[in-house]
């Protein structure tokens, strides 16, 4: 099916408007003086206001918060909070599985998916690449049941680097619907340009950039990749066809732990305070903050900062700061319920392999 003419005129100009834009943006970069390291890092800092700035909403709204008791109904969404988050992490690991398909890799989608879910818990260790670094190294082992043949290292960078870019895109392009139901498309539209980076031609360099930084960075975490951003393995390029599966199947796992979230604001009856579609955007952006963002580990204190930020002038902050909070007992509940039931049933050839990291 051929594209209307003035559609097909308008492409190669588009591209070209961006290509001008990034060579200006690029240009102007340069001349910039580079500034200083801040002390300590980028992400103690961005934990230290994050954490800040949610004791300061505590203490100021730490008796209207005690108001807020929860009923036998209310303590039942938390449990359903539960499942849902539970179900959505299995989600995760099923998407994972599609994601590994999609590099030319053979999953054996049970063992692959137990260990997705026993590796997840080590998001909480400072540094927050224990995960990734566990996945890459058991990705590569041959004597696994995991895949049909091992990876190669780019194939493992690439794995665990596709599964929060999707995610992060996914969710971006759910906090447009909120503006595009009100009739504001010129505020909703621009949530949906990081679709773009699906297209191979800016999702290939995006990728290869990414990889040798983040081998960089599991250099740190595994002494085996020491020599990672040299290896031959490394700069291996993605298939040359856009992610339409492996996007579907993170965009259902960002609406599952949508759902978990729908189950905190049910639970405090704050279901009629806010449209459907503005949780969603609300909840899709700060979940996408906390994902990018470096700060603390899994994202604590980043996303119910920016959760604060975006939803805090629509309604009251006391009930939102309590949904918040308990939107992550629940995640983090559901994380160790994942993590023990995976550690429980794995198979007898993975128990070396998932353990804790060096």
């Amino acid at each position: 099916m051929s594209l209307p003419p003035a559609l097909a005129n308008l492409l190669p100009r588009s591209r070209q408007w961006f290509a001008s834009l990034a060579a200006l943006v690029k240009a102007w970069s340069r001349r910039l003086p580079a500034l200083p390291p801040l002390p300590g890092g980028t992400r103690l800092w961005v934990t230290l206001l994050s954490f800040g700035f949610l004791l300061a909403a505590l203490q100021g709204h730490g008796r209207q918060l005690l108001r807020y008791g929860l009923d036998r109904q209310g303590w039942w969404w938390l449990t359903l909070g539960v499942g849902v988050s539970l179900l959505s992490l299995v989600v995760n690991g099923l998407a994972w599985n599609v994601i590994l398909r999609w590099l030319g890799l053979r999953p054996r989608w049970a063992a692959t998916t137990v260990v997705y879910l026993s590796t997840n818990l080590r998001k909480y260790l400072p540094g927050g690449i224990w995960h990734l670094a566990g996945r890459v190294q058991v990705l590569r082992r041959g004597d696994t049941p995991l895949l049909a043949t091992p990876a190669s290292l780019g194939q493992a960078l690439l794995a665990v680097l596709l599964d929060p870019l999707l995610g992060a895109i996914a969710a971006l392009a759910l906090v447009a619907p909120e503006a595009l139901l009100q009739g504001r498309w010129w505020s909703g539209l621009p949530w949906l340009l990081p679709l773009l980076l699906l297209v191979p031609r800016w999702l290939k360099p995006l990728l290869l950039r990414l990889e040798q930084q983040r081998a960089r960075q599991l250099a740190l975490a595994d002494p085996s990749l020491q020599n990672a951003s040299e290896s031959a393995d490394l700069g291996v390029a993605p298939p040359s066809h856009v992610p339409w599966l492996p996007f579907g199947a993170m965009l259902l796992f960002v609406l599952m732990r949508f759902g978990g979230f729908a189950c905190c604001v049910l639970a405090f009856d704050q279901q009629n305070a806010l449209e459907w579609s503005g949780w969603l955007a609300g909840f899709a952006l700060a979940w996408t903050v906390g994902l990018v963002v470096p700060g603390a580990p899994g994202g604590l204190g980043v996303f119910e900062a920016v959760l604060l930020l975006r939803l805090g002038g629509l309604l009251p902050e006391a009930p939102l700061l309590a949904v918040a909070l308990s939107y992550r007992a629940v995640t983090t509940a559901a994380d160790l319920l994942g993590a023990a039931t995976a550690r429980a049933d794995r198979p007898e050839p993975l128990a070396g392999m998932t353990g804790t990291s060096r």
